[in-house]
């Protein structure tokens, strides 16, 4: 993991799906962002979160936000989230 606390929360995911409280969880999944039909780059989100009734979450732990991180983050807003409004985005701090 990158950091203590992404590896603490990957503890915590891993005791919520032993108690069924989610399907199940995978770490570092790559989204390209896209604007435009043109691939501009690729985020890699730290977890994907699958629950029960098929929603799911993507979470990014964050110690700090660094200028890419924003930039990053406002292209995936615009152009993933806003094409999967059902995929809810948590940041953890």
């Amino acid at each position: 993991y990158h950091s203590k606390k992404e590896a603490a929360y990957a503890a915590e995911l891993v005791l919520r799906e032993k108690a069924g409280d989610i399907l199940s969880w995978q770490r570092q999944i790559p989204i390209d962002l896209v604007v435009n039909g043109y691939k501009i780059c690729r985020y890699y989100v730290d977890f994907v979160v699958a629950f029960h009734n098929g929603d799911a979450e993507l979470v990014e732990v964050k110690g700090f936000e660094t200028e890419v991180y924003r930039l990053k983050r406002k292209l995936l807003e615009a152009t993933y989230l806003k094409e999967n409004p059902d995929v809810r985005y948590v940041v953890v701090k």
